[in-house]
């Protein structure tokens, strides 16, 4: 029988899987197109999806993100505060968020993994922990995870659909 830990690895995993999907091949400057000058890059997207769950997960479990705590910002060095999730950018801030594949997808792989342990050792009990008193009604740790992954499937279907859009 299957656990919410479980169910919640598979979906994790397969984070890691469109990453890799839409960023890898593409140069840096194709993973910094935007298709009309103002929408959101391959790069911002892959990007903005893993700051969002490494912030969120981290958070969550008490710990440190791995974008501060394994040196991720130095790699990428972006013209951003260092904690800058993308929440919220202008088009302007999205034009700054500029890596290769390479960078992306190790990050984005950091990430689901920190994500991935966090979720392995969770009980269903556990789901019901409130994470988030500034909400009616308060956020709990399951309203959290299934809200952090449906971003980033989110944001990874509009990077599939950059990348059909990209120039030849």
């Amino acid at each position: 029988m299957a656990t919410s830990a479980d169910l919640l690895t598979d979906v994790v995993g397969r984070i890691s899987e469109h990453v890799r999907d839409v960023a890898d091949g593409l140069s840096e400057e194709q993973l910094a197109y935007r298709h009309d000058g103002r929408a959101n890059s391959i790069a911002w997207l892959v990007w903005h999806q893993a700051r969002v769950m490494d912030d969120h997960v981290a958070d969550a479990a008490g710990t440190q993100q791995v974008w501060t705590a394994h040196d991720w910002v130095s790699r990428f060095d972006l013209p951003l505060e260092r904690a800058d999730t993308g929440y919220g950018h202008t088009s302007e801030q999205v034009a700054k968020v500029r890596a290769g594949a390479e960078l992306l997808t190790g990050y984005a792989d950091a990430a689901t993994e920190a994500m991935t342990d966090y979720v392995r050792g969770l009980f269903d009990s556990d789901l019901d922990r409130v994470v988030d008193e500034n909400w009616d009604p308060p956020v709990t740790l399951a309203v959290r995870l299934v809200s952090v992954l449906d971003d980033c499937v989110q944001h990874l279907g509009q990077a599939a659909f950059a990348r059909g859009l990209l120039p030849e």
